[in-house]
């Protein structure tokens, strides 16, 4: 069966064909658009590749994958200093600076494939490597050696299925879940949501609005985007180096691209205090699922207003009022997502060294260095 496939990488969405996006149709992630904004404005350590799958030149799939350079980044995280996150650091610089992700390292989910028909597991599994074994190729080609391959994000019971085709030399990791939000259809209003919370978490959602008193939220327009663009990028960056880990940071004009590129699809929504820009959270509408996306804020402004839990309650109300089915709020801050209905979904990946000697220690590396995560499930609900 695989014989008669065959792979053609690209790395200009010029060049894809033209049903490209009728394969891809229900996955925004996958679509022309969001692929022309990781284009134009991806982190300067990411390079993209496009590719298309022929079955006797049929064209049946595509896939996203991303080259990593490691060392191009001065930084991984500056939240947690501890021997742990030095000896990461010291260990991604030297041993795995060059990664490669058979799909998307800038989201939570599985966005990394899609076929233009039902495909079996071993069908896919087996394209997958063949995948990553041409894209190692086609970099080396190029003078650049890959060490890490990793295959991302699956749910649980993909994942299963995947691990029973995939070659044994890879390892199964799980890190933080992805925190989503199943929204109950009899909800209309917000005051529908609020009635279903409980006396303890009805009152976090009250107190939580009463810290926000002055503040002014607007969805900005290109345009705006584009006089903001500066804080905005400020307010972005402040919260991706506190977190405790990065393999990349956003160019400046990402959320103008992505505006650009996505239109009414793509949601950026400011906070204005005393007409000062204090903070930002987007959205893309992925069909019936809300997916969030980056955010940022002034640290001060979010301590004294409660600034983050009103923007996943923000996030909420416009995912009842327009009638979204999920929300995918990704993976970190796992217990206040909670807080307001969001539950843990498992994702699972798969990574191996190129390296055979290494490759037979990365269990035990992986979860020495992967920081430990503990939280307290909420449940907001009566």
């Amino acid at each position: 069966m695989l014989e008669s496939i065959t792979f053609t990488i690209h790395q200009t969405i010029l060049d894809l064909p033209n049903t490209w996006d009728i394969i891809a149709k229900e996955n925004a992630f996958l679509q022309t658009p969001y692929l022309s904004v990781l284009e134009e404005s991806s982190p300067i350590n990411m390079q993209c590749f496009y590719i298309a799958i022929y079955k006797n030149k049929e064209h049946i799939g595509v896939i996203l994958a991303q080259y990593i350079q490691s060392q191009q980044l001065s930084s991984f995280g500056d939240r947690d200093k501890c021997l742990r996150v030095y000896t990461r650091n010291f260990l991604l610089r030297h041993f795995a600076s060059n990664v490669l992700f058979i799909g998307n390292n800038m989201i939570t989910g599985q966005n990394g494939y899609a076929f233009s028909k039902e495909m079996d597991f071993f069908f896919i599994s087996k394209i997958l490597q063949e995948c990553a074994e041409n894209l190692i190729t086609h970099l080396k080609e190029q003078g650049i050696t890959i060490h890490i391959v990793t295959f991302k994000d699956y749910y649980e019971d993909f994942s299963h299925e995947l691990k029973n085709h995939f070659s044994n030399n890879m390892f199964e990791f799980n890190i933080q879940p992805n925190m989503i939000f199943e929204l109950n259809p009899e909800w209309k209003t917000k005051e529908d949501y609020m009635a279903a919370l409980s006396k303890k978490y009805r009152d976090q959602y009250k107190r939580s609005h009463k810290k926000f008193n002055g503040i002014i939220t607007q969805e900005l327009a290109l345009d705006e985007i584009k006089k903001h663009e500066e804080r905005i990028y400020d307010l972005y960056l402040h919260v991706a180096k506190n977190a405790p880990f990065n393999t990349f940071f956003l160019s400046k004009h990402h959320f103008y691209t992505f505006k650009k590129q996505c239109g009414d699809r793509f949601k950026l929504i400011g906070y204005f205090l005393n007409a000062n820009l204090i903070g930002f959270h987007t959205l893309l509408l992925n069909g019936d699922l809300l997916e969030t996306y980056f955010l940022g804020y002034d640290e001060y402004v979010q301590k004294e207003n409660m600034l983050y839990l009103n923007m996943l309650y923000n996030m909420t109300e416009f995912g009842i009022e327009n009638r979204f089915t999920k929300i995918i709020f990704g993976r970190t801050a796992l217990e206040i997502k909670s807080s307001i209905g969001a539950k843990p979904v498992i994702m699972s990946g798969f990574i191996y060294h190129r390296n055979k000697i290494i490759n037979r220690f990365i269990p035990k590396i992986f979860t020495r260095l992967e920081p430990e995560i503990s939280w307290q499930p909420r449940h907001p609900f009566k």
